[in-house]
């Protein structure tokens, strides 16, 4: 299977907009997507391999009204593949995606839709004619606090939910994306020849925070110096205390979601560096001083 030429060329062109910022690998590195797709090489003999969630969980539903007046739910797209949106016309990186999501769109308009959902909008009839003169081919409307909030909050834009025809999802990319990858998920996904490998994660709060409790590593947080029994009891704290940051996350979370705030990371630092002291402290012959786990905690200890 041959990529059309005219994203290989949008895409050469992207890379000569990597100065904005938007690191394309990050962007991979954040989502999940196989290091092996980044260029970065991959095992002898096997093809690189792009990555879906196992067992993954439906998309929150919404009804909203598009910028022209018509109804917008996911149940409309029932039976196709779907890229939720999340962008701004203000967001450089957002603009540059619009071309190829549009050359997408149009190539694969009976299997796929594309949903463009506006967040931070001053002024919807300037957002109007922004989409107007792009010529969008598929339908935007504006997201409602609500609808943010189902979705993770959205800590930064563009950011694209990858939902299979049962209207899962499966994947979440952040940030400028390579044009192919869009395009290479949505052909796996229909069950169209790639040349990729298809591999499954479990999700550890890259797609759902509330699934953070699974993570075996958090953003930022150093657990290389502490034992096997220290780092469980340090993402069980992590888990069980909330950032006061105003996010109303738990720790954890906080960090997936946002691996800038000083707050959870200061406080992860701490619970860290606590822990390492409250063990070296202890007298050699007695009893550890870290809680083991309880079976309902739900951390999985590290391989």
């Amino acid at each position: 299977m041959k990529l059309r030429p005219l994203l290989l060329d949008r895409f050469t062109a992207h890379l000569g907009r990597i100065a904005l910022g938007c690191s394309i690998l990050a962007a991979w590195q954040v989502a999940g997507v196989s290091g092996s797709f980044a260029q970065s090489a991959a095992p002898e003999g096997r093809a690189p391999a792009i990555r879906f969630v196992n067992n993954p969980e439906a998309a929150p539903e919404f009804a909203l009204q598009t910028l022209d007046g018509k109804p917008l739910s996911l149940a409309g797209a029932t039976g196709k593949v779907v890229l939720l949106n999340f962008w701004a016309t203000w967001c450089g990186p957002c603009r540059l995606e619009i071309p190829d999501l549009i050359e997408l769109q149009k190539q694969y308009k009976d299997q796929l839709q594309i949903i463009g959902l506006l967040v931070d909008v001053d002024d919807v009839e300037d957002a109007k004619k922004f989409v107007q003169d792009s010529g969008f081919n598929y339908p935007v409307a504006v997201a409602t606090p609500q609808v943010r909030i189902a979705y993770g909050g959205i800590s930064a834009l563009p950011t694209v939910f990858v939902l299979d025809t049962q209207g899962r999802i499966v994947q979440k990319h952040i940030g400028l994306s390579d044009p192919r990858l869009y395009e290479i998920e949505t052909r796996a996904l229909l069950n169209l020849p790639i040349p990729f490998r298809v591999e499954k994660f479990e999700d550890t709060g890259e797609i759902f925070l509330k699934h953070a409790d699974r993570a075996t590593e958090l953003p930022g947080v150093d657990f290389t110096k502490l034992s096997p029994e220290q780092k469980i009891a340090a993402l069980h704290a992590l888990n069980a205390e909330g950032c006061t940051c105003g996010c109303k996350l738990t720790l954890a979370q906080c960090r997936i979601y946002d691996s800038a705030c000083g707050v959870s990371k200061g406080r992860a630092d701490k619970i860290v560096a606590d822990l390492r002291t409250a063990d070296a402290a202890a007298p050699p012959d007695s009893p550890s001083k870290i809680p083991l786990p309880s079976p309902e905690m739900g951390i999985r200890k590290s391989p």
